[in-house]
This record gives structure tokens, sequence and C-alpha cells, in this order.
């Protein structure tokens, strides 16, 4: 446990200096007063009690192109921070973004907003690569012209992603940055930064019979490799600019994402003992009062 604080500080440190040291931190669990939880599950996140699902807004003409926007309760003239956020469950149609819900209203319960973002997935007609990720560009643009009207700074905007949403997430992040660098007119306006939790980001190495989440990569990108070469490449983080405010942050008993998947992504990434693949999205976790440390420190930047 004395480790903890020194730790947390040279994170302070990576995000201060723009994340240009790519060395990785192991995260011990810090005491908390109240008793946290690890390696939750999924239905765990199901049962968790969820409110409204914020304000629910179409940012394109299909029925799943929509997005719950959270509010923090404070006054109309106090303009908060956007955490633009995308929900994991392997790409497929079979978890929608219900499960997050219970995530999002406690990040808004912080002072800032959040834009949760729906998609269409595998199964969906349109989902599955690239048309998933064209969603989510079409709904973080979305968010940077259409949410003026809420009091929303929206020169305060981080993206997040978990799992599968996490790949998407970090593609997201690297195109706003990497286009308005190359002076290119861009889709998206220009992002603080984006944390990539329990994120895939190398679909040629996560595709595989092992579990059914890997299996879904092939779904995912419409067939095997080396046959779609082009596409695993486009699709994985670690083969594309990636945003240079970028953190992954990853369980080391996570049993859906190896950990490879962020030791081996060339970005800087922090480990966390203990915790399992859901405990990131968890209101009740030593991950989730991690990631939120993280998301503040970010848009301290």
């Amino acid at each position: 446990m004395s480790q903890f604080t020194p730790i947390l500080l040279l994170a302070c440190c990576l995000f201060i200096t723009g994340c240009a040291n790519r060395n990785s931190q192991t995260l011990a669990e810090s005491p908390a007063p109240e008793m946290l939880l690890s390696q939750v599950s999924y239905s765990s996140l199901l049962n968790l009690p969820a409110a409204a699902a914020g304000i629910k807004l179409a940012y394109g003409d299909n029925p799943l192109q929509f997005g719950h926007l959270y509010l923090p309760q404070i006054s109309a003239q106090q303009p908060v921070p956007l955490l633009v956020f995308i929900h994991g469950g392997c790409w497929l149609n079979a978890y929608d973004i219900a499960h997050s819900n219970a995530f999002s209203q406690a990040v808004a319960t912080t002072g800032i907003a959040v834009w949760s973002l729906e998609y269409r997935r595998v199964g969906d007609t349109g989902g599955g690569w690239p048309g998933s990720y064209d969603d989510v560009l079409a709904g973080i643009a979305h968010a940077q012209t259409s949410l003026s009207a809420y009091p929303i700074d929206l020169t305060q905007v981080v993206l997040a992603g978990h799992s599968a949403g996490g790949q998407l997430a970090l593609l997201a992040a690297g195109h706003s940055y990497h286009h308005q660098a190359a002076n290119k007119q861009p889709l998206l306006a220009p992002v603080k930064g984006v944390i990539g939790l329990a994120a895939i980001t190398d679909l040629l190495s996560y595709q595989s019979d092992e579990s059914s989440c890997q299996r879904a990569t092939r779904q995912f990108l419409g067939g095997n490799y080396p046959q779609l070469a082009d596409g695993y490449q486009q699709a994985s983080p670690q083969q594309q600019p990636m945003h240079p405010l970028t953190m992954l942050l990853q369980g080391s008993d996570d049993s859906i994402v190896p950990l490879t998947q962020a030791t081996n992504s060339g970005m800087p990434f922090q480990l966390l003992d203990n915790a399992g693949h859901f405990d990131w999205i968890h209101p009740q976790t030593e991950a989730y009062k991690h990631f939120l440390f993280t998301l503040q420190e970010l848009l301290a930047q």
C-alpha cells in the first residue's frame, strides 16, 4: 500500500508531459473507507440501480444511432466538461448501451457531463467494420456541433471506451488529433485525450477461437486474416496514429482482454492488481475510482 501514492504521482507526471514517457506502471490497491468490489460480473452491471437513462438524442436516422446525455445537477450558467463514452460488448448487438447506464450516471454526479453512444453492431444492418466506427465518429461529431444548447464546455471533451468500445474510442481520438495536425478537413474537432478501459488494441492478435468475444473479431471485420489484412490494420489502434494523450487502463485479472493488448500496444498503460474486465465500469470498484482519477487528471491538462 505504501507504493500507491508515488505511483499515482507518476501517473500525473505522464499526463503533464503529454504521456511522452511510455513506460508502464502497476497500480496497487489503495486504502478506502468504503468497501470496494473487484472482479465483478457482467450481470452485476445490469443489476445496478439505475434511474432514467439520461436525455435520449438521435445523431443519425437509424434507430440505433442515438446517445444518452447525462448532465450534472449544477447551475445552467456553469459549463462542465464532457466525457464521450463508447460501451463494449464484443461489437455484438446482443450487448447494448443498457449495461453502462449506471456508470454514466455515476460519472455525471462528479460534475462531468456524459454523452454515452449507442451504435450499430454485428448483427445489425450496417454494423461491423467500418459501420460501427462510422457511427461512433458521427456520434462524437454530433456532440461537438449540436450540444451547445446544454451547459457543456465543448473545449473540454475526453473520449473513453470499454473493451470493444475502447478500440473504437482510441481510433476516433487518433483520427481527431492527426487529421487536425495534418491540416486536413477533419470530421471531428480535436479532443483533449482518450482513455481505453480494457481496450482491444490489436485485432489480429486478439482474434482466435479461445473465447466467444475473440471469435466475434472475425464477425466484426467480416472475414479472416490475411484475406482482409487491410481491414485488420485499419481497425487496430496499435497500427494507427494515436492521440498524444492516450492512456490504457487494464486489470491484472481480466479474463476477456489479455494483458498483452495493453503491454504490447506501444501506448502508455497502467495495470491495476486484482481488477477484472467489468470492474472499470462498475461504480463500486477500485478500478472505477482509478478511472475517475485518470479522467480528472486528463481534463486538468
